[in-house]
């Protein structure tokens, strides 16, 4: 997942910060008027929305998923762990209880921050949607991609950050959903996204 501190690079771009300030002062307003959170602690929080909306694949997050999130928030957050009352991990119960009605405006700000930090567009190449990829093949790929791209995958799509060139495996409802939200950030124009999502062994 992201650092702390990719995310302080990543909310120094100007274009990137903007649009965080702006939908931050949308959301507080209409869902948490009383949420004090920063800039870049909101940011965090948009960062997580592909983590959430797998979480929330079967219709509701697990307590192991909620654990699972706050521990992530809690990393994203400035000055990390050690906040008594960690305003990502607050700021979090919000957005799951209106995911539906923010994803798209989430995306739409990690969109931008990608497209703001690498060239993505170089990425996005003509490919064979039902080609074979092997685990060998899809590795020699990850290697050959711009280093941000590959912490984008493993920050929204992944538990542990060594998990992207490893066996993966998942069921076939996170494996769908997690599909669904790389098509919504425009991901699946990128054959590199496909061998990813190839690659898992699907339960």
């Amino acid at each position: 997942m992201f650092t702390e501190f990719e995310i302080e690079t990543l909310i120094e771009i100007e274009e990137v910060k903007q649009a965080t300030v702006t939908l931050r002062e949308e959301f507080v307003k209409k869902e948490a008027p009383y949420l004090e959170i920063s800039t870049l602690d909101f940011f965090s929080l948009v960062m997580m929305t592909p983590t959430v909306g797998i979480a929330l694949a079967n219709g509701s997050v697990s307590l192991w998923e909620e654990m699972s999130l706050n521990r992530k928030a809690r990393k994203l957050s400035q000055g990390g762990g050690f906040l008594k009352k960690d305003p990502v991990s607050f700021a979090l119960k919000f957005l799951i209880k209106k995911y539906d009605f923010w994803e798209l405006k989430f995306l739409a700000v990690i969109r931008l921050a990608m497209e703001a930090s690498f060239d993505i567009g170089h990425l996005e190449q003509a490919y064979d949607q039902d080609s074979k990829v092997t685990l060998s093949q899809y590795r020699r790929e990850v290697l050959h991609a711009p280093y941000i791209f590959i912490r984008f995958l493993s920050s929204f799509f992944l538990e542990d950050d060594e998990r992207i060139i490893s066996p993966r495996d998942t069921n076939a409802v996170d494996h769908a959903r997690l599909q669904e939200i790389g098509k919504k950030l425009g991901l699946h124009k990128i054959p590199l996204f496909h061998y990813f999502c190839a690659t898992f062994e699907v339960e």
